[in-house]
């Protein structure tokens, strides 16, 4: 996915020279053709992200169209009173790129892990929360942010995870997309980024329906809602905290209509203990494909039984 989206950052630069990437002191081999072909459109800010997040909205201001990259712990976390203030608060199309969210930087410990940014942009008006789970909705993602109508972040892990769709995806902005089609409506399953692969493994364990959810902001309610109306449980599989995430979203949403229970899926409220591969920090979790399967197994039979 990163190679995805560091072509479609340099076809954007080549299209427009208004486009500027801006990176503080991140990604340089990513960034190695993007420096070679378009040198003047490039700017290091250093390991200085607040400062680089004013320049991007000073730029914008000038009429140029900036993306500002750094990894998920710093972009958004770090600087999310810039983002805020300087960027949000004028409605100004900057383009955000977090990447490694989630867990993904797992030997480098809780400080570059960032399972919190989906819950501190919710709160925060005018920026959309775009977050892909394969190459095509990265293609789809990159596409949306990059007509530069408004803040956007883009939530890209680092892992790959292997592709989900076959063929590219092209849905309104906000719909969910479904990945699996089952016949037992007790359970569906919606997941955003590297959590779409485990949703569709345990909706494949319960021939359940499982949906992608590419935009968490804006996010398509009435669609939502009519999923909840055809189940009995919708739980929500992400790699970020239960609170404030997609979960959040999807429950608060729910709780509106009141068709369906809603459980989440995600990091609880506690940091990582020890470091190791991502693997290991997923199940640490509880969020892995093997210890999710025996949960979802007695959900399932709860549902099931008279």
């Amino acid at each position: 996915m990163r190679n995805v989206f560091a072509k479609a950052i340099l076809a954007a630069a080549e299209a427009d020279s208004k486009v500027l990437l801006l990176t503080g002191d991140h990604g340089y081999a990513l960034f190695d053709e993007f420096r070679k072909c378009r040198p003047a459109q490039f700017i290091n800010a250093g390991i200085a992200e607040q400062n680089m997040v004013g320049v991007a909205a000073g730029l914008t201001k000038a009429g140029f169209k900036p993306i500002v990259y750094g990894l998920s712990a710093f972009v958004p976390i770090r600087v999310l009173e810039q983002i805020k203030i300087d960027v949000c608060y004028e409605n100004l199309p900057v383009v955000f790129i977090g990447d490694g969210a989630g867990l993904v930087y797992s030997s480098l410990g809780s400080s570059h892990q960032s399972t919190e940014d989906i819950a501190v942009l919710r709160a925060l008006p005018n920026i959309n929360i775009l977050s892909p789970c394969d190459i095509h909705e990265m293609y789809y993602v990159m596409s949306q942010a990059l007509r530069f109508e408004s803040p956007q972040y883009v939530r890209m892990g680092k892992s790959d995870t292997g592709q989900i769709h076959s063929t590219a995806v092209s849905p309104k902005l906000g719909d969910l997309i479904q990945v699996r089609t089952g016949t037992h409506n007790a359970i569906t399953f919606l997941a955003t980024g590297s959590m779409v692969k485990t949703a569709i493994a345990l909706a494949d364990s319960t021939d359940s329906n499982a949906w992608s959810v590419p935009s968490i902001k804006p996010i398509n309610k009435v669609q939502l809602q009519q999923i909840a109306l055809n189940t009995n449980t919708i739980v929500v599989l992400e790699e970020h905290a239960v609170a404030g995430g997609l979960g959040s979203l999807v429950a608060e949403i729910i709780c509106e209509q009141g068709t369906a229970k809603v459980i989440r899926i995600g990091i609880q409220e506690r940091f990582s203990q020890k470091c190791g591969s991502y693997e290991y920090l997923l199940k640490e979790h509880g969020i892995d494909l093997s210890s999710l399967l025996p949960r979802i197994n007695i959900l399932q039979q709860s549902l099931t039984t008279p």
